[in-house]
């Protein structure tokens, strides 16, 4: 990998670091039981800064393409996280959430026409098989709602992530254009869904204060400006497994903040996580294009008109 590239994808993986203390900060700072209060705080604040910073809105056919990102990068991802991070146990949605590399590389194949070398399916298998020696644990109870909720969130955010990498942006417009465009799209959605479901918001201390402008300003705003340049630059493949640093982040987060240690289990799951990560950075192929058949000599070759 060259230096600039070796940049782009460093620079992209704090996206998913700080996404990785989300789980922290949420239960040491910020009101429980309000996912969907969280949801809509996260998205809507970040994108009204990143508008009013780039002030600049979409064009033709570019309004229904915002739509659809929005929703499938934050307005159903981030409520259907929180449902499975509120029904499973830690170690469970990490597990899952894994599995986002290997999606993304299926979507590819019909989306991009890109297919994944062996290399990067052997890594995202790793990079599976790293987090759950990682973060899961013996016991674990599965709920059924908590399951689905996760992976279709996982999957929706696959199809985002190869979405955004087919659609790129417009002309003139700048990644924190982009990215303000899909978080108030999933902030239409958000803000009146948590209004319906969880009623008016509680009063907030200076403690929950500190961690919504954590989660909006740095983990969301920053956060999505450089994943979607990651994805732009690297391709939606190697950018899906720079996500493997988010339950490593989560994990050392423990270690430090809640005094946990870690097994040699966990250990090796460490390192294949990372060793993942870093094996899926290759680029993948492009799918050849079929060979048009040559001419028979005892046939002769039609005109088209086009």
């Amino acid at each position: 990998m060259d230096r600039k590239r070796a940049g782009i994808a460093a620079t992209a993986a704090l996206a998913p670091a700080a996404w990785g203390t989300t789980y922290l900060v949420t239960t040491q700072l910020l009101p429980e039981g309000r996912p969907l209060l969280l949801a809509a705080l996260r998205a809507l604040p970040a994108g009204l800064l990143l508008l009013l910073i780039g002030r600049k809105l979409p064009k033709g056919r570019w309004w229904g393409r915002a739509a659809v990102l929005g929703m499938l990068n934050i307005g159903l991802f981030f409520p259907l996280m929180f449902v499975g991070a509120y029904r499973l146990p830690g170690g469970v949605a990490a597990t899952i959430g894994a599995i986002q590399p290997l999606l993304v590389a299926g979507l590819s194949i019909g989306v991009l026409g890109v297919r994944p070398g062996r290399r990067a399916l052997l890594a995202g298998l790793a990079g599976v098989g790293g987090v759950a020696l990682l973060v899961l644990k013996s016991g674990a109870k599965l709920d059924g709602l908590g399951l689905a909720a996760m992976v279709a969130g996982v999957g929706l955010m696959a199809m985002g992530t190869v979405l955004t990498r087919r659609w790129g942006r417009p002309e003139g417009a700048t990644l924190l254009d982009l990215t303000a465009w899909q978080l108030l799209a999933g902030s239409v959605f958000l803000v009146p869904l948590a209004a319906l479901v969880e009623g008016a918001p509680p009063a907030l201390s200076a403690t929950n204060l500190a961690g919504f402008a954590y989660l909006g300003l740095f983990s969301t705003a920053l956060g999505y400006v450089l994943w979607f340049r990651g994805i732009e630059h690297l391709g939606a493949g190697p950018a899906s497994f720079l996500g493997l640093i988010n339950p490593v982040v989560a994990t050392v987060g423990g270690l430090l903040v809640l005094g946990q240690t870690l097994t040699p289990w966990q250990l090796l799951g460490l390192a294949l996580a990372l060793g993942a990560m870093l094996a899926g950075q290759a680029p993948a192929r492009r799918t050849p294009e079929p060979s048009p058949t040559p001419a028979s000599p005892s046939q002769p070759i039609e005109a088209t008109t086009r």
